[in-house]
């Protein structure tokens, strides 16, 4: 079975979430299975470009309305990440340094998805499986059912898309449905979604399946789908879920490059101390103290703008007893006060903005806990990686948070969860953690070993994506 995989995003090449952390693991685990999994990508102006090698495999030229580009597509050589990994070349529009945040985004996901619609058509064999990730590929399942120049040749490849977060849907104006191919013009309902052309909705109602990343957010989309909600409930029938996983090769405290002390799920105890005083002495914190961090995007979505509050409020409770360390960047309003807070709060909270990979790592490693209070949070990849290098989560009882921490109170438990995006839940849960690691360490360490015992690889997931491609007509 030959599936392509298209994304806007994959770890390592380029990452603006855990959309790439996917897109990064799932193809790999697949191909272990003994499938033939592949992924196409916009070509972006990052560092795996500059150092790795390339081989042109097509070239060809496209309309956006009445604009002619001209693309390539190019191979990875060397199949470094496990799988054939393909870049679309748009001269102009997808060559830049950042994934999102360009006033053309709209304009430059539509011809990137229309080059992919192009370069299938040339193909002698075609793939048994079409997978699309997010809205940024979300009008390939029309395409391929009712654009003139491609439904006679891709209508009949199954189309499984999946919905890593509903909140984003990439809808715009009719004015700009001139930059589509021509089409079914009777179809056009397909395409839209309260007066707009919505990506996200045509995808649901045009491809053959739709998964969801976890089972909860399923359930949620029902009821909260920025929108949506109606749709996902008419569609219900096509719909399914399978929690993601994580690359367990990449996120190993044995073997990380990242980290300078490595450790077992035999060895944690000391293993964590020295990353933890690594991790601290960089920040000048006291090692000695509880650790908490937050990793993640700065928006409402994360629950971000409760952080400072927060944040002053645990630390002006436990004065001498916490220590918050926090990675991130998103809303300026946000990122301006918690700036202001590391100034203010002495050498008890230190924050930084931006992403870096490596820092990741030290703080999942260096950490005692790590904090989600997440409005959404379709599945949520930190408190994974977290309990794989035997750190508590600490998460809000949301979407895959719900489905992966059971809270320690009760029977088999071992994270702290809470019910409400509040700062009053956020101090509450912070309380209880400073209580677990102000007794004897045998219970936390119980918690973290049983943790690191657990199997959230993508060998579950990957398999039953495959099973779930054969129960499509290929």
């Amino acid at each position: 079975m030959e599936i392509l995989h298209v994304a806007a995003e994959c770890f390592p090449v380029a990452k603006a979430g855990g959309l790439g952390d996917v897109v990064g693991a799932l193809p790999k685990y697949q191909n272990k299975l003994g499938a033939i999994s592949k992924v196409v990508m916009p070509m972006y102006r990052t560092s795996f470009l500059i150092e790795n090698e390339w081989q042109l495999v097509h070239e060809g030229g496209q309309f956006l309305g009445e604009q002619f580009f001209h693309y390539s597509v190019i191979r990875e050589k060397t199949n470094r990440l496990g799988f054939d990994l393909y870049l679309v070349d748009i001269n102009g529009l997808l060559d830049r340094e950042k994934v999102y945040g360009y006033a053309d985004d709209i304009e430059r996901f539509l011809a990137f998805q229309i080059t992919v619609c192009d370069w299938l058509k040339s193909w002698s064999r075609l793939p048994d499986i079409v997978h699309c990730h997010d809205h940024h590929c979300g009008l390939i399942p029309f395409l391929f059912k009712y654009a003139d120049e491609f439904q006679s040749r891709l209508h009949n490849i199954p189309t499984v898309f999946t919905v890593h977060n509903a909140q984003y849907q990439g809808n715009f104006d009719w004015g700009k449905s001139v930059l589509l191919p021509s089409y079914d013009s009777w179809k056009w309902s397909m395409l839209d979604w309260h007066g707009q052309i919505n990506p996200l909705a045509a995808a649901i109602k045009s491809s053959w399946r739709v998964t969801t990343v976890s089972h909860s957010y399923l359930q949620e989309l029902r009821q909260q789908a920025a929108g949506l909600e109606k749709l996902f409930e008419y569609e219900k029938g096509k719909c399914s879920s399978i929690l993601n996983g994580i690359d367990a090769d990449l996120w190993n405290p044995e073997k990380d490059p990242y980290l300078l002390f490595h450790f077992t799920i035999n060895s944690f105890e000391i293993g964590k101390k020295k990353n933890k005083e690594e991790l601290c002495n960089n920040f000048q914190l006291d090692p000695a103290l509880p650790l908490f961090c937050f990793i993640g995007r700065l928006v409402g979505e994360k629950a971000a703008d409760l952080l400072p509050a927060a944040i002053q409020h645990a630390i002006n409770r436990h004065k001498g007893k916490v220590n918050i360390l926090l990675l991130g960047s998103g809303e300026k309003s946000i990122e301006n006060e918690l700036y202001h807070l590391q100034h203010s709060l002495g050498g008890y909270f230190k924050c930084s903005i931006g992403y870096q990979e490596a820092l990741s790592h030290s703080m999942y490693a260096g950490a005692d806990f790590l904090l989600m209070p997440s409005r959404v949070e379709p599945c949520g990849l930190n408190q994974l990686y977290a309990m794989r290098f035997g750190t508590i989560p600490m998460v809000r009882r949301v979407g895959g948070l719900k489905d992966t921490v059971i809270d320690m109170g009760d029977d088999g438990g071992y994270g702290i969860c809470f019910n409400h995006a509040s700062v009053e839940d956020i101090s509450h849960s912070i309380d209880r953690a400073i209580a677990l690691y102000s007794n004897e360490p045998t219970q936390m360490n119980h918690f973290r070993k049983l943790m690191m015992g657990f199997d959230f690889s993508w060998n579950k997931a990957a398999q039953l994506y495959l099973d779930l491609y054969k129960t499509l007509k290929y």
